[in-house]
């Protein structure tokens, strides 16, 4: 009986991995999240802890949860509020140190870490880059800049311990799925666009030069049973065989294109952003044009893994999440209705600026 201990698990990836595991007689999941989801599937079958890794005192509950834990798979993340990147800095840099702390104390043998594309440097063209690629981040990227820091505290960790246990980073493209639509509604649309607008949106302003590496979520939970099965260690690339570009795009929603150069089109969103119109920080735009192709070799090779669903499969998985209010009984996930959303922002303030996501 392997026992694993998943933070973050109540997440876009961690419902993922959860469905992935259901079944499983040999592994005994727990879990641990700020706001732990009701028991219904796929999350009945979970031992849940509450703690926000944000805060020191997750350190005591971290120790009680992974007490005779074989292995973690650390998923937390925050991706709001854009507006305090302070805060955001806290849950996946600190927390990240706070998580491999706790697994260095309880003597975990494996840690496996959810990295991100967004954790290279910016890419030189669109010749498609191994794990060898520089993990420096991009500085106008809040979150690329994060990505890179957790793993820089991973390589201190490695070059401090070179017999301790085994840690695995994995950098999947961008992460969909249809149980993730309400949640990147949330994230990335303002509350007053009502969501059945992007059936309708007639032309696609976009740059020619868009390409962005994607995967569904259900190809990353499979790519994590691998690893863990086999205990791989080691970074790992994860995305669809063909990226996602403007043609897909437009395509999917049934849009023509037009071209809109990229700086025109990040400014138009930091301008927005500035004005509190939207919540989607212009260093996403950053990141969705610099961020590097990916060779996906060593996932092929070393776990026998390749991508089951499609770019334009996975894009409309998401596109039906999100014009559907699509979600789970999970917080994180949770379906919301437009008049939800703005009373959220009515009595919160914008998903951007909120203390809380």
């Amino acid at each position: 009986m392997t026992r694993l201990l998943i933070t973050g698990a109540s997440g876009n990836v961690g419902t993922a991995l959860l469905r992935q595991l259901a079944g499983r007689t040999d592994v005994e999941v727990s879990a641990l999240v700020r706001r732990p989801p009701p028991s219904t599937p796929p999350y009945g079958a979970v031992q849940w802890h509450r703690a926000d890794i944000s805060d020191d005192a997750a350190d005591d509950v971290l120790d009680a949860a992974m007490a005779g834990v074989d292995a973690v798979v650390h998923l937390a993340w925050a991706f709001q509020p854009t507006r305090r990147p302070n805060y955001l800095r806290r849950v996946g840099v600190d927390g990240t140190a706070r998580v491999l702390a706790a697994a260095t104390r309880a003597r975990v043998s494996h840690l496996v870490h959810m990295s991100s594309v967004g954790a290279y440097a910016p890419k030189i063209d669109d010749t498609p880059v191994t794990e060898a690629y520089p993990h420096t981040g991009m500085r106008t990227s809040e979150y690329s800049v994060d990505k890179a820091a957790a793993e820089r505290l991973l390589d201190s960790y490695e070059h401090e311990h070179p017999d301790g246990m085994t840690l695995t980073r994995i950098r999947p493209g961008i992460v969909l799925q249809r149980d993730a639509g309400a949640a990147l509604t949330r994230y990335g649309l303002p509350a007053y666009v009502p969501t059945q607008l992007l059936k309708h949106l007639p032309l696609l302003p976009l740059d020619r030069s868009f390409a962005v590496p994607v995967v569904h979520a259900d190809d990353v939970a499979d790519a994590l049973v691998r690893v863990l099965d086999r205990e791989a260690g080691g970074a790992f690339n994860l995305s669809t065989d063909q990226p996602l570009t403007r043609e897909i795009v437009a395509d999917v929603l049934g849009s023509r294109v037009l071209q809109m150069p990229a700086p025109v089109l990040r400014a138009a969103v930091s301008g927005s952003w500035r004005l509190h119109l939207q919540s989607l920080s212009p260093g996403w735009i950053d990141l969705a044009f610099a961020a590097p192709l990916q060779d996906c070799r060593r996932a092929r090779d070393e776990l026998g893994w390749q991508p089951t669903v499609t770019t334009r499969e996975a894009l409309i998985d998401a596109t039906v999440g999100i014009t559907g209010n699509v979600g789970t009984d999970s917080p994180v996930l949770r379906p919301q209705s437009l008049g939800g959303r703005l009373g959220d922002v009515a009595r919160y303030g914008p998903v951007g600026q909120g203390k809380r996501p």
